[in-house]
């Protein structure tokens, strides 16, 4: 879900290099030093995840694992992501430096606004409930993902309105494993460390 460099226009690199940087800000501002280990272990698990990737065109699908990070880390998923955003980058060029920041906002902030709809389920109710707010987590922040990173490629011209669909098309699939990895840890870490997901 890398979008590749000199694909996008100036105005859309500095939107989303301002907006992420925001988020990044507000993420580092809620985070404590305890945490620290945490968000390096889930970037770690971000960023082993998205290495296997199937390539379509300027873009490509693989697991995302982005509503995962949502839920445990809140804000502190932007700062994540964009660390192993930035590590794959430089080692791997998946995506690009100058599209950075578009690609951490694209993927953090569905992240975000699943842990500020669903992140109280996880903590709360039965046994269903959270599992299915864990489901929906997963695959809506890789579904809201896709959606951005088509509506960013749209904003690249007519030429990339056929990849901007193929990118959502192609995630389809990812969303449905994305839901039930992300249910089963939801569903494994209430009863093995209930600590993670903030729960007493």
């Amino acid at each position: 879900m890398h979008i590749s460099e000199g694909v996008l226009g100036g105005v859309v690199l500095a939107a989303g290099a301002g907006l992420s940087l925001a988020g990044v800000a507000v993420g580092l501002k809620k985070l404590d030093y305890g945490q620290m280990p945490k968000v390096a272990i889930l970037a770690a698990a971000f960023f082993v995840a998205s290495l296997v990737s199937v390539p379509i065109g300027p873009a490509k699908a693989h697991l995302v694992l982005n509503g995962l990070l949502g839920l445990l880390l809140g804000w502190g998923a932007f700062p994540a992501l964009l660390v192993a955003l930035a590590l794959q980058a430089v080692l791997f060029q998946f995506g690009g430096l100058t599209t950075l920041g578009v690609n951490t906002f694209n993927m953090a902030l569905p992240a975000v606004l699943c842990y500020l709809v669903l992140g109280g389920l996880t903590r709360n109710g039965g046994q269903r409930m959270p599992l299915l707010a864990g489901f929906l987590a997963g695959s809506l922040s890789v579904g809201g993902s896709a959606l951005l990173v088509a509506a960013t490629l749209y904003t690249a011209g007519q030429e990339f309105l056929t990849m901007a669909h193929l990118v959502v098309v192609a995630h389809l699939p990812v969303m449905v494993l994305e839901g039930v990895i992300t249910a089963a840890t939801v569903g494994f870490l209430r009863r093995v460390r209930p600590a993670m997901l903030g729960m007493a």
